[in-house]
């Protein structure tokens, strides 16, 4: 439920469907939706099977939403993992059992007709011929009324909505063939001639089934696939109660500040921070890294990752929809509930296409009624048949859904499928520098006496400890330093207070107040300038020791930078960063330009000057002051560990943290428009070749179907590579 301005609801709903074959259905299904009173959006995805529905609470509910999809000839349910499985396995169940009634009843009817064409002359009785062709027509009906019932239903309904859908034409031509046959096998001296076609009549449904079985299993799989990595959270939670003891409880009921225990094997119930032990994570779920992460007291922890490690004590951070897990979990059904622009301009021309082929397919019977008539109604429905336009309408969304998937299973989680072209065109890439080029968290990398006699390391357990009071990224880094493990437990403060911006004051077992933060708070000096990053630890007014840190390129910074340059982009690094700092970063990368200092306003008028040269610009960054300029890009990446603004302006999330997937991304868009080029240009090669051969009588209705449905499945498959 999102509430709007003025204090209007409204709500939004997915809605996973059935019966969906091609994207005319997706029209027809949304034109039915928006006709419920109270529907504001409605957007159907026909290669994800999905339905996205904004609707008023106040004039509908979503089970008038379910109504009107069922009345439209097609099945809902919720787009949750119970009904959603539940919907899959009678899909599968029923359209088993088509396939089988019409591959079954068809070898029979060709039984029933392999004599008339093997026998020659009168070698076959005229009433044994004819007790042959009932037979046939007996056989036939259980494929037209059982196999092919919801093609005929979709086409009506499709035309009772005044819309054309792809099972129009195919549900004309069938009728026409089981009509003119019946009617020459009741009347062999009649307008239908004594030629009876049920054999062609069983095969294509035979043929078209199979095709879409196949179809259908493929897009189950990937389903069921995406399903089993987002079922990672666990239901319930052990939390620590005041007094020590443990209960269990829904995750639900968590809280943000609750402490949960977590047994080895088990996920983690929520976002938070490890408090007791060591141990490994399975962050695959999230981030696609295969590797165990391992995590140390004061680490995040991801909700929906595994603990491998052994039993350990966490403190809930985030919770319900706040989470990661929850965050990709909504990423990825608002990615497959979209319609990219290529399949709306695929979708775009169907129609328009459908309409053609009607034409064409009556031109060509009037035609062929005058050259030869008993051939007239044949031309027709082979016309009809095979220039059906699945494979046009598929070509783009399966193809980017295929890529959306792998590209999820590897930790970029897509937001807007028309990034991917964006993605795959693009000239220039601006990064941020810290949390994006540099870890999001600095390195303490110096520790400098300045005054005072105290022992190092008692002053350094003095400061770690009073460190680990603070979320604040510099006393983080202090406190979760591989150094500090088991320093800071042996020292105690009391009263902590923290002054935010500043840092942390507290009073030491002898009495005495200590602060740990900036130089001039330490100092008790307003307006005194810092050293670089740095920690200052003392007696209020006294610095005594200093803790310096630098910047961390990631790992893979330097490699994904030269990957980016070879293929063809320009980098560059645009930051609010010291200019110092971020000249340097740049030049340790090798960049051309790298501007610092730049405030959200500057970044935003670099990327439309870009913009407005011509080129395709990508933007990757991860703070609040991002969120703008990631906003403006052609495409954009916002860090996984970024500010939550940043994440909803972006295009994609690289959940995984890893540049190097912005390079894997990169390649797999140039790979998804690749297929897309092939999957358009087969459609159309296929009916350039198709429709002229249908027209000239060369193409018989079994042929027509056979070759529609293998199309279709070309295309398909062409697309699953990507998933790979």
């Amino acid at each position: 439920m999102v509430e709007q301005g003025g204090g209007v609801r409204v709500a939004e709903s997915a809605f996973l469907v059935s019966g969906m074959y091609c994207a005319a259905c997706a029209g027809t299904i949304e034109s039915a939706l928006q006709q419920v009173d109270g529907v504001l959006d409605a957007q159907v995805n026909a290669a994800g099977h999905r339905a996205q529905v904004r609707w008023d609470p106040t004039r509908t509910r979503p089970s008038a939403l379910v109504r009107a999809v069922r009345g439209a000839g097609y099945d809902a349910v919720p787009d949750a993992a119970a009904p959603a499985r539940e919907l899959r396995r009678r899909e599968r169940r029923q359209a088993l059992w088509r396939l089988f009634v019409a591959s079954f009843c068809a070898m029979q009817v060709m039984m029933f007709a392999t004599p008339s064409y093997v026998a020659s002359g009168n070698q076959i009785e005229p009433d044994l011929r004819q007790l042959l062709n009932w037979g046939c027509w007996l056989v036939s009906l259980p494929v037209l009324l059982f196999s092919a019932g919801p093609m005929m239903r979709n086409a009506w309904h499709a035309v009772r909505a005044r819309r054309i859908s792809m099972d129009v034409p195919v549900a004309l031509g069938l009728l026409v063939t089981f009509v003119a046959s019946s009617g020459a096998t009741f009347d062999p001296h009649g307008v239908f001639g004594h030629e009876v076609y049920f054999d062609s009549f069983t095969m294509f449904i035979s043929f078209l089934l199979g095709g879409r079985y196949l179809e259908m299993s493929a897009r189950h799989r990937a389903a069921e696939a995406l399903e089993q990595s987002l079922a990672g959270m666990p239901e319930t939670a052990l939390r620590l109660r005041a007094d020590g003891e443990v209960e269990r409880i829904s995750v639900q009921r968590l809280q943000p500040g609750d402490r949960v225990r977590v047994p080895l094997g088990a996920a983690f119930p929520a976002d938070g921070r490890l408090e007791v032990g060591t141990t490994q994570a399975d962050e695959s779920l999230l981030s696609g890294e295969s590797v165990p992460v391992l995590h140390q007291p004061g680490d995040e922890l991801v909700g929906g990752s595994l603990n491998l490690g052994g039993p350990v004590v966490m403190r809930v951070e985030r919770v319900g929809a706040d989470t990661r897990y929850q965050a990709i979990v909504t990423m990825m059904r608002d990615a497959l509930s979209q319609r990219p622009a290529l399949a709306r301009w695929a979708d775009a021309w169907a129609g328009p296409f459908l309409w053609a082929v009607l034409l064409l397919a009556f031109g060509a019977a009037a035609v062929w009624s005058v050259v030869d008539p008993d051939r007239a109604l044949w031309v027709m429905v082979s016309v009809l048949i095979v220039t059906c336009p699945c494979a046009l309408s598929l070509a783009a969304p399966s193809a980017l859904v295929a890529a959306t998937g792998a590209l999820a299973r590897r930790g970029v989680m897509v937001q807007r499928l028309d990034a991917l072209e964006a993605l795959a065109r693009i000239d220039r890439l601006f990064m941020d520098k810290t949390g994006t080029l540099t870890e999001d968290r600095p390195q303490w990398a110096v520790t400098e006496r300045v005054a005072g006699t105290e022992p190092a390391l008692q002053a350094e357990q003095a400061a770690l400890a009073l460190a680990r009071w603070s979320s604040h990224p510099l006393a983080q880094a202090l406190a979760s330093d591989p150094r500090a493990v088991g320093q800071a437990q042996a020292f105690a403060w009391a009263e902590v207070r923290e002054e935010a911006g500043q840092g942390l004051q507290a009073t030491d077992p002898a009495g005495r107040v200590w602060r740990l933060g900036s130089r001039a708070w330490v100092r008790a000096e307003p307006g005194l300038a810092a050293q670089g990053q740095e920690v200052c630890f003392g007696p209020v007014g006294q610095v005594q020791w200093r803790f310096g840190f630098e910047e961390r390129l990631r790992p893979d910074a330097r490699q994904a930078v030269q990957a980016l340059q070879a293929g063809g982009v320009q980098v560059a690094l645009l930051s609010g960063d010291d200019p110092l700092r971020v000249q340097a970063v740049g030049a340790a990368l090798g960049l051309d330009l790298a501007q610092g200092g730049a405030t959200p306003e500057d970044k935003l008028a670099v990327v439309a000057r870009t913009q407005a040269s011509g080129q395709v610009c990508g933007m990757v960054g991860d703070g609040v002051n991002d969120a703008p300029v990631l906003a403006r890009a052609d495409v954009s990446f916002a860090m996984g560990h970024g500010a939550l603004v940043s994440r909803v302006h972006a295009d994609a999330v690289v959940s995984s943290n890893r540049l190097s997937d912005l390079v894997m991304a990169r390649q797999l868009a140039q790979r998804a428009i690749g297929i897309v080029r092939q999957n358009l240009i087969w459609a159309a090669v296929y009916n350039a070749a198709c429709i002229p051969l249908a027209l000239a009588g060369y193409l018989p209705p079994w042929a027509a179907g056979l070759g529609m449905a293998l199309s279709s499945l070309l295309v398909v498959g062409n697309s699953l590579r990507l998933a790979r």
